[in-house]
C-alpha cells in the first residue's frame, strides 16, 4: 500500500508519520537509512528530513524505500523576511539557554573548587607526608586526593561555561540580524539567487521542451528506463517556478537589506587601478584591476605582503589614497621570446619538446600579438599583467616555465 509523506510548506523539510510498530518492523538497515536522512521530533511525533528544500532527494528516496511514494502539501509558505524573523526568534529562546547554561556551569565550576580553595593558607594540608599504614594518614589522603580531582573536575565546569557562552554570542548575533547588516554578506548572497533564478529559467525551459515533445507524441524516458510522463513534467515546470518566485522573493529582501545599509558605495566608477583601499579582511591593499564586478589587488603589508587576491566592490571599506596608475605595460612591438613547448608527433600519442620562438607583431596600452616567427603559427592574444613584485608579466601557455618578465616603465600618473 502506497503511503503518502507531508511536505511541510513552513518549514521546506519532508514528514515521515507512522506508528511504533511500524518502526519496530523495520530492519536494521532501514533504520539507518530512516536515522542517516530524518530526525525523530518529538514535538511534531514524526519523522522530520534533516535537509531542506531544495536538497530533498535522499530524503524522497529514502522515503519512497519506506513505501513512502506520494506528496501530501501542508501549510503554506513563509515570505523570507518571515523565516528571518523566526530564525531570530529561534535564535534568541537558543542564546537564553545557553546563557543558562554557561551561568550553572560556572556556579558548578565555583562549588566544585570552593573545598580546596579554602585550604589556601594552609602549608600543612599541602606538605604533610602520607604515613604509610597509619588508618588515619590513609584517610587524610584520600580526603585530599578527592578535593584534587573535584579541583580538576572544576576547570571542566568553567571550560564548559566558556563553551556555552561562544555558543550564546553566536546565537545572539543570529537573533540580532547581524550578516543583514553586512554589505558584503548581502552582495554575495544576491549574486547566489541571480544565479539560481537563472539556472532555474533555464531547467524551466528544457522542461517545457521535453513537454511539447511529449505533447507531440515523442516517448521520454528516465535514467532508470521509467517512461516520463506529461504530468510528471508539469509538475517539475511547477516546482521550479516556485523555487524561482522564492529566490526572487529572497533577493528583494536582501537588496532592501542593502539599500538600508545605505547601498553599495563603490564601483568600478570610482575605483581605479593604482588606488589604495581597505579590503575587509586584508587592510590596506593596491587595486591592481578592476573589473565590472570585482577588483584584483595586492596586499601592502604584513606576512601576505605580495599576494594577489580578488574581491566584490562591496568589500572596499574605504579609499586610503585616490592616485590613478596610468602605467602601460613595456613590452614592445618586435620583441621575441622563447617558449619550451610539447608537440604530437604526427598521429602517434609520443610528445616532442622544442623550442618555438614568438614575436610581438602588434601591441596596445593592454595587449600584445604575438605570432611564431618558424612556420604558419596562428597569431595569439596576450593582456600583460603586474606581478605580486611589481614586474610586468605574460604568459605563453600554462606553463610557469613560459611566463616572461620585464621591468616597469616609469609611471605617468600625475
Amino acid at each position: 500500500m502506497e503511503k503518502k509523506y507531508i511536505f511541510n510548506l513552513e518549514t521546506t523539510k519532508i514528514e515521515l508519520h507512522f506508528e511504533k510498530s511500524e518502526y519496530n518492523a523495520l530492519t536494521a538497515e532501514q533504520k539507518t537509512e530512516l536515522k542517516g536522512a530524518f530526525l525523530w521530533s518529538r514535538t511534531g511525533g514524526c519523522w522530520v528530513s534533516r535537509a531542506k528544500e531544495p536538497n530533498l532527494w535522499w530524503a524522497k528516496r529514502v522515503a519512497a524505500k519506506l513505501g513512502f511514494t506520494e506528496e501530501q502539501r501542508q501549510g503554506e509558505r513563509l515570505s523570507f523576511s518571515e523565516q528571518v524573523e523566526r530564525q531570530a526568534e529561534r535564535a534568541e529562546r537558543r542564546a537564553e539557554r545557553y546563557e543558562q547554561y554557561a551561568e550553572n556551569a560556572e556556579r558548578r565550576g565555583a562549588n566544585l573548587q570552593k573545598p580546596l580553595n579554602h585550604m589556601h593558607g594552609d602549608i600543612a594540608f599541602f606538605t604533610q607526608p602520607i604515613i604509610a599504614g597509619h588508618a588515619g594518614s590513609q584517610a587524610f589522603a584520600r580526603r585530599r586526593e578527592r578535593m584534587f580531582a573535584q579541583y580538576e573536575r572544576g576547570f571542566e565546569e568553567y571550560r564548559k561555561s566558556a563553551y556555552f557562552q561562544d555558543r550564546a554570542q553566536t546565537a545572539r548575533e543570529t537573533a540580532d540580524g547581524a550578516k543583514y547588516q553586512d554589505v558584503a554578506y548581502l552582495d554575495r548572497r544576491i549574486k547566489e539567487c541571480k544565479k539560481e533564478i537563472k539556472a532555474r529559467e533555464k531547467n524551466i525551459i528544457h522542461y517545457e521542451q521535453t513537454l511539447f515533445a511529449i505533447e507531440n507524441g515523442e516517448k521520454k524516458k528516465r535514467y532508470d528506463g521509467t517512461p516520463i510522463t506529461a504530468e510528471m513534467v508539469n509538475g517539475w515546470i511547477q516546482h521550479e517556478l516556485e523555487l524561482v518566485e522564492k529566490a526572487m522573493d529572497k533577493q528583494a529582501f536582501l537588496e532592501a537589506c542593502v539599500d538600508v545599509c545605505g547601498g553599495i558605495r563603490f564601483s568600478r566608477d570610482n575605483v581605479k587601478i593604482g588606488y589604495h583601499v581597505k579590503v575587509k579582511g586584508s587592510g590596506d591593499v593596491e587595486v591592481i584591476g578592476a573589473g565590472p564586478q570585482n577588483i584584483t589587488y595586492r596586499i601592502l603589508t604584513g606576512g601576505a605582503k605580495g599576494m594577489v587576491l580578488t574581491a566584490a566592490y562591496a568589500e572596499i571599506t574605504e579609499i586610503v589614497k585616490a592616485e590613478e596608475d596610468r602605467e602601460t605595460h613595456p613590452f614592445t612591438v618586435g620583441e621575441r621570446f622563447t617558449a619550451e613547448q610539447y608537440v604530437r608527433d604526427g598521429d602517434s600519442y609520443k610528445w616532442n619538446r622544442v623550442r618555438i620562438t614568438y614575436e610581438i607583431v602588434k601591441a596596445s596600452s593592454k595587449t600584445i600579438q604575438l605570432k611564431p616567427i618558424d612556420g604558419d603559427g596562428k597569431i595569439i592574444t596576450r593582456k600583460p599583467r603586474k606581478s605580486y613584485n611589481g614586474r610586468w608579466c605574460f604568459s605563453i601557455d600554462d606553463s610557469t616555465n613560459n611566463t616572461f618578465y620585464k621591468s616597469a616603465k616609469v609611471s605617468e600618473a600625475g
